[in-house]
């Protein structure tokens, strides 16, 4: 079993039924699933380079992504309809905790400058979404064969989660939040 999902069943539950005061287990929030995404932009048009990020999303978040089709032409950015404008991949059960565990204690100490994730970042009903600038903070990439640099933005979808809730899961999970 992985250690930060042994964490959360062993200790973290119980300790927020108790911090949260509340009636039922089942109240508790819990995280449901992981959702990378990534924009293609100019490697929409370079088929090398479009195949070298797919292969490294599908390193980073241990299974296969999609590709996110334009649904209607726009002139303004060149796209056409049915375009690749996007690669998702939605991890959930065991991969999800593995990536989980490999961000908090693999990559977010490779970000330059890394002074904490914000706290701002959870929508009303408590999800939390993080932008990442640099692919190549994932130890699956290898920054001398990339074709270019591309950010991610990573969706951490919860359950029963409210803005507060979802922090102090996230705390008791190890994530770093900024002063």
């Amino acid at each position: 079993m992985n250690r930060l999902k042994e964490l959360y069943f062993n200790n973290v539950k119980s300790e927020l039924l108790s911090e949260l005061v509340l009636k039922n287990v089942m109240q508790l929030p819990s995280l449901e699933k992981i959702v990378i995404n990534s924009g293609v932009g100019s490697f929409r048009d370079n088929k090398d380079a479009l195949d070298s990020f797919y292969n490294e999303i599908t390193a980073i978040s241990g299974q296969k992504p999609t590709f996110r089709k334009s649904r209607i032409a726009e002139a303004g950015f060149k796209v056409r309809k049915n375009d690749i404008v996007g690669i998702t991949v939605t991890l959930r059960g065991e991969r999800m905790w593995n990536f989980l565990e490999k961000f908090i204690s693999v990559s977010l100490p490779r970000v330059r400058d890394f002074k904490g994730v914000s706290t701002k970042a959870f929508d009303k009903l408590g999800n939390y979404s993080i932008g990442i600038k640099e692919q190549v903070i994932f130890p699956e990439v290898d920054s001398n064969k990339t074709k270019g640099i591309r950010s991610l933005q990573l969706t951490f979808v919860f359950k029963n989660g409210s803005p507060v809730n979802s922090m102090n899961l996230l705390k008791k999970l190890g994530l770093p939040f900024s002063k």
